[in-house]
């Protein structure tokens, strides 16, 4: 299963390409947009990891640990999404009022 490391692999690249970007911004609005951004890639990454880590291992306490991390990257994701949404529509009315 040569998927999940790959997955979770990209999902941590784009998680720090996001917050150096952060960094490099001055826009508090364009800032809170990546970081919820990067949010989202970290819950990925956590989810993935989960998988991975129990796929590997197929012990109990891998289990255990492997619903723990998938709960966590889907909390994480799903307040991300909710987050870069709105920061998207905030983002196309700033860029609206600017423009007119």
């Amino acid at each position: 299963m040569i998927i999940f490391p790959v997955l979770i692999l990209v999902s941590l690249v784009l998680y720090i390409y996001y917050k150096v970007m952060i960094v490099r911004t001055k826009d508090p609005l364009t800032q809170d947009y990546l970081n919820s951004k990067s949010k989202i890639f970290l819950g990925s990454f956590i989810f993935f990891f989960g998988i991975n880590q129990y796929m590997f291992y197929e012990t109990k306490l891998s289990l255990f640990i492997g619903i723990l991390f998938l709960a966590l990257g889907i909390f994480q994701t799903k307040e991300g999404w909710k987050a870069a949404k709105h920061y998207r529509n905030e983002f196309q009315k700033h860029q609206a009022s600017v423009q007119s």
